[in-house]
């Protein structure tokens, strides 16, 4: 089916199916109870979840599979998101000129940047796209600031030409993007009982792209050329002595990469059109590093799971406060409900990255390959069970009646 394998294509139709049911499998608890604070189901993290998804996938391409590991995709990731603001202020607020323009931009700055920087291999390579990325940050924040408007940000606004749809909406107001006139704000509210769902357009759009893009990683990874990558990955002196040159490959695989990162980039302005230097900077970089480590650097699902994780994190933990752990801990005597308050404060809140660092800490030592080899131990688990049950049951019917 799609040209995968049975087991990709499996594998397929579970991301299809948790990501078209996303926004009723991360609300599991009812609104009115003291659980809702873990809910995940609005439309603005499910959105980031596909988003830094997306970007992650790309990422895996080339670190996964090549081995080399780039501190610099922030750049296209910024790239790309420039490169859609400036359609939205001069073509049209459809997101599909914006998402297109913001892949070959990124595409386009993917090629200079891997040229140069593929010119050496391990740290020096790392250090060469990290230098990069934070020349660019530079250049958005500063030289640039015609073209990136600098420290506040490349925004819309009513004097945008516009030349496809107009500068502003009917009401005079700055308008919305859109996707052929369904806007990415527009939500449907779905009530049952003490449950409540947000389906919301914006995300499906992300959905569309991601499943796309998760699709053309598995054909990436299953082709000759992800062969290739894989076998420079393991031993690229050995190959280069046979006689191979590597660095097309190589070059591919970081253009690629730069062009998942630019299409995260153009999701990010589709939902917000807003832009700024910050998303160029080492931080974000490391980010994504962590969300392919975490789920499992070289797998397909992996630099998924991983990027739901870290913004989970980062959106539901850091709002955790002291006056949600005292509701939580009320019927507790005062004094232990403030000594665990106490001793919880640190892990949540702007302390979120503390838990973080800590579970990844702790993913790296025990579990190397992330979370995937965390699924993997557990089905072995219950396939070992199983087994023991099923021959036990076939040595009892095989037994000879007396």
């Amino acid at each position: 089916m799609l040209g995968l394998t049975g087991k990709d294509f499996t594998l397929f139709l579970i991301v299809v199916v948790m990501v078209v049911f996303a926004p009723i499998i991360l609300n599991p608890f009812p609104v009115d109870s003291a659980m809702a604070q873990f809910n995940a189901g609005y439309p603005d993290l499910m959105q980031r979840f596909l988003i830094f998804g997306i970007f992650a996938v790309g990422f895996n391409i080339l670190f996964g599979l090549t081995g080399y590991l780039s501190f610099g995709h922030a750049a296209f990731l910024g790239a790309g998101s420039y490169a859609g603001v400036w359609m939205f202020k001069l073509l049209s607020m459809n997101v599909l000129p914006a998402i297109l323009v913001a892949m070959v931009v990124a595409g386009l700055f993917s090629v200079v940047i891997g040229y140069v920087s593929l010119r050496r291999s391990g740290i020096y390579f790392s250090i060469l796209t990290l230098a990069f990325a934070q020349m660019s940050y530079a250049l958005a924040y500063s030289v640039l600031t015609p073209i990136t408007n600098g420290e506040t940000g490349l925004q819309l606004s009513l004097n945008d030409p516009r030349v496809l749809d107009g500068a502003a909406s009917a009401d005079g107001s700055l308008p919305v993007p859109t996707f052929f006139g369904l806007e990415m704000r527009d939500s449907w509210d779905v009530t049952l009982g003490g449950w409540a769902f947000t389906f919301n357009a914006g995300y499906y759009l992300c959905a569309i792209f991601m499943l796309v893009a998760f699709y053309v990683a598995i054909r990436i990874f299953r082709s000759p050329f992800g062969m290739m990558l894989r076998a420079i990955k393991s031993n690229q002196q050995r190959m280069n002595y046979t006689g191979l040159n590597t660095r097309p490959y190589t070059l591919a695989a970081f253009v690629i990469s730069g062009m998942f990162a630019g299409l995260a980039g153009g999701l990010m302005v589709s939902m917000d059109p807003l832009a700024g230097a910050e998303r160029m900077q080492w931080t974000r970089s490391g980010e994504v590093v962590l969300m392919t480590i975490l789920g499992g650097a070289g797998t397909l699902i992996g630099p998924v799971l991983g990027a739901g994780f870290i913004k989970y994190f980062e959106n539901i933990f850091s709002k955790i406060n002291d006056n949600v752990l005292h509701g939580w801990f009320a019927f507790l005597p005062d004094g232990l409900e403030n000594a665990i308050v106490w001793i919880l404060h640190p892990f949540v809140g702007k302390g979120w990255h503390l838990t973080l660092g800590l579970l990844f800490m702790l993913v790296v030592i025990f579990l190397p390959g992330g979370l995937v080899e965390a699924g993997q131990r557990i089905g072995r688990l219950f396939s070992r069970k199983k087994k023991p049950a099923d021959a036990a049951q076939k040595s009892t019917q095989s037994t000879p009646a007396e």
